[in-house]
């Protein structure tokens, strides 16, 4: 049993079609907000309804505007605090700047690291996010964390594929771990990219492994500009590969990424609504599922004071690290 007095869901203006998925799901209304941008630039935030005593969660999809997305956020938060709120949770599917997670040169911010402190300062209790870049982001906050992550999902569409030629292919070294254990768990063979990044010139990629005639399934948390698997899917069709399909979390997409891959060898993008789409982005063979369904049985566990790990002990599923 919940020790709030009811639970209170508000969307940011990054996330309303996935908040209103969430919604549906745990069977509550929308929370009413209202945000709203003046002509100088600046945001405004509102909560329409009182939150005293209320679990609040404030879910909000971090694209483009970025900062615009950060800051209702922010804003959102330090309003339910105001207000009384008995607990805020920051629901953020996608972490943004989670490749900033250390200093890799002089005189640089460790911003994942700073995008975690204005959370908690803003009056956050606790957070909530899918599949991040760099698990050591975890430690950058002193309040509790929940990551969770939508490997089943993408597993469970890529099985749908039914390849039996198929082999699943790791876009870098640095996500070898966890593209090993997506093969395990589809019981594929596992191939391997090593790039390397010479003083002068183009990176040079080396594959580590068959796809002569196999359908491979490149899998990574994220795609950005794309470049990555568009190369890598080029070194896979010119090995033999007969199809190459992507499969991520993640779909960051920036200006020309739906450009690169329609005309790449790729045939095919798997991935989730974690981030919404930009207009124009459609793909060959894109399927996108749902993570409205896993965020809110986890809120609503979070809410009811209920193991979130025993919704993943089945082994069907996984929490946290792929």
């Amino acid at each position: 049993m919940s020790r709030f007095d009811d639970m209170r869901i508000f969307s940011g203006t990054g996330s309303p079609a996935l908040v209103e998925a969430i919604c549906n799901y745990i069977g509550i209304r929308q929370a009413e907000i209202e945000i709203t941008k003046f002509a100088n630039d600046n945001l405004f935030v509102k909560l329409e309804e009182s939150v005293r005593e209320q679990d609040v969660f404030i879910v909000q999809s971090m694209h483009t505007p970025l900062s615009d997305r950060i800051m209702e956020m922010l804003m959102a938060i330090d309003a339910a605090k105001r207000d009384s709120a008995g607990r805020v949770t920051a629901v953020v599917p996608y972490y943004p700047y989670s490749r900033t997670d250390k200093r890799d040169q002089p005189r640089v911010p460790i911003t994942a690291r700073l995008f975690a402190d204005m959370i908690e300062v803003a009056g956050a209790d606790r957070i909530l996010s899918l599949d991040l870049h760099a698990g050591q982001i975890q430690g950058f906050f002193r309040i509790p964390f929940d990551e969770i992550s939508a490997f089943h999902l993408i597993r469970d569409k890529v099985r749908e594929l039914n390849l039996e030629d198929g082999i699943i292919v790791s876009s870098g070294l640095g996500f070898a771990k966890r593209a090993r254990n997506f093969a395990e768990a589809i019981n594929l063979p596992l191939a391997l990219v090593e790039t390397r990044h010479p003083a002068e010139g183009a990176p040079l990629r080396n594959l580590l492994g068959n796809v002569e005639g196999k359908s491979c399934v490149i899998v990574d948390d994220e795609i950005a500009t794309g470049e990555t698997v568009v190369r890598v899917a080029e070194l896979l069709h010119e090995r033999g590969a007969q199809k190459v399909v992507v499969a991520c979390v993640h779909p960051v997409f920036c200006e020309k990424t739906a450009e690169r891959l329609r005309s790449s060898p790729i045939s095919g993008l798997i991935t989730t609504d974690s981030l919404p789409l930009p207009p124009g982005s459609e793909v060959p063979g894109l399927q996108v599922v749902s993570i409205a369904p896993l965020l809110g049985e986890v809120m609503l566990r979070i809410h009811k004071g209920i193991s979130v790990g025993a919704m993943f002990a089945d082994g069907h599923q996984q929490l946290g690290r792929w």
